[in-house]
């Protein structure tokens, strides 16, 4: 016998509250103490990633349900009321990451940062959340893969039964791939924590690396999955990404898909793993990379506010006013940030 985790946490009255919820405010706030904890490093004000994470987490939320419903049209064309009811599943992280992304870019922007400098120290957030974030998968039983035996979860992978058992939907067992893309997450955020502090890093080759690490995670296990999003592409696109995917048929069997014979996410993953790569030599070639991870932040809005009080202080100087109540000369002890 076995027992399914109920997705409701609990009830407010009529309010409902999902796990799926509490555990994507986890993966948040996880993320978010990550990009403080650097960002002193930096001496980054923690006010700054707060709001950030105000702006980002609702901005990939809607970014993440576009992208979805975009693909989706179709079943959500005759029910629009549908569309808004997230808790019901139906989110694609790579359009979160694109929501998340261009929110960033215009509030990187606003305080006078360089948005590869907070992306880098964001990029270790964002895996971990991903990490958290899929075991909300686990509670809504979704995004799971195709049919395996239940000796296969518990002889051949050693799967504990809490697993095991919501891997049970109706009677047959699913590949846990929501298991399998955490654990490469964990495994991408140890490997962020090293990289970053290696002397070769250049500005954003961190954010770069985050996205190599997870997209090709993100390539084999979606092939396991049976809910993806998918197209009907060539014969030579097929082949290729089949060929790409074959070495997972030594354990696995690929999911079947409802439509299509391409899905997006693993084609999405393909190029950017080969843009992101691609960029980094162009970046280094070209000499726009000069910048080290390891350098000083400086937030140009702030600096070019202190110079203002700067210019400010000395025309008042030459006007002859006192610089300091004792008379002598007037010491800027507020420190600028960066």
């Amino acid at each position: 016998m076995y027992y399914a985790v109920d997705p409701i946490a609990f009830a407010l009255g009529p309010l409902k509250v999902h796990w799926y919820g509490i555990i994507l405010g986890t993966a948040a706030l996880v993320g978010l103490l990550l990009a403080i904890q650097e960002g002193k490093r930096f001496k980054i004000p923690s006010d700054f990633f707060m709001d950030l994470t105000l702006i980002g987490v609702p901005s990939a939320i809607v970014g993440a349900r576009i992208y979805y419903v975009a693909f989706k049209w179709d079943d959500y064309k005759d029910n629009l009321s549908e569309i808004f009811k997230v808790w019901h599943g139906g989110i694609a992280i790579y359009g979160a990451l694109i929501g998340a992304i261009i929110a960033a870019v215009i509030y990187t922007r606003r305080k006078g940062y360089a948005f590869w400098r907070i992306a880098d120290i964001c990029a270790p957030g964002l895996i971990v959340g991903q990490a958290i974030g899929r075991w909300g998968n686990y509670m809504n039983q979704e995004a799971h893969g195709g049919p395996v035996s239940e000796a296969f979860l518990r002889n051949t992978l050693h799967l504990p039964n809490f697993i095991v058992d919501q891997m049970n939907i109706e009677g047959v067992y699913y590949h846990p791939t929501f298991l399998y893309e955490s654990l490469w997450n964990i495994v991408g955020l140890l490997l962020l924590f090293v990289l970053r502090r290696q002397s070769f890093l250049r500005a954003g080759e961190l954010f770069f690396g985050y996205f190599i690490w997870y997209s090709i995670g993100r390539f084999y296990v979606e092939g396991l999955r049976t809910d993806s999003l998918a197209f009907t592409a060539p014969d030579w696109l097929v082949s290729l990404m089949n060929g790409l995917w074959s070495p997972m048929t030594v354990l696995f069997e690929a999911g079947d898909m409802s439509y299509g014979n391409v899905r997006i996410s693993q084609l999405l993953a393909v190029l950017i793993v080969i843009a992101a790569i691609a960029y980094i030599v162009w970046r280094r070639k070209k000499g726009y990379a000069e910048t080290r991870y390891s350098d000083p932040i400086v937030s140009l809005r702030q600096a070019a506010a202190a110079g203002a009080e700067a210019s400010s202080d000395h025309s008042h100087n030459a006007a002859g006013e006192p610089e300091t109540d004792e008379g002598g000369p007037k010491e800027d002890r507020r420190p600028v940030e960066g």
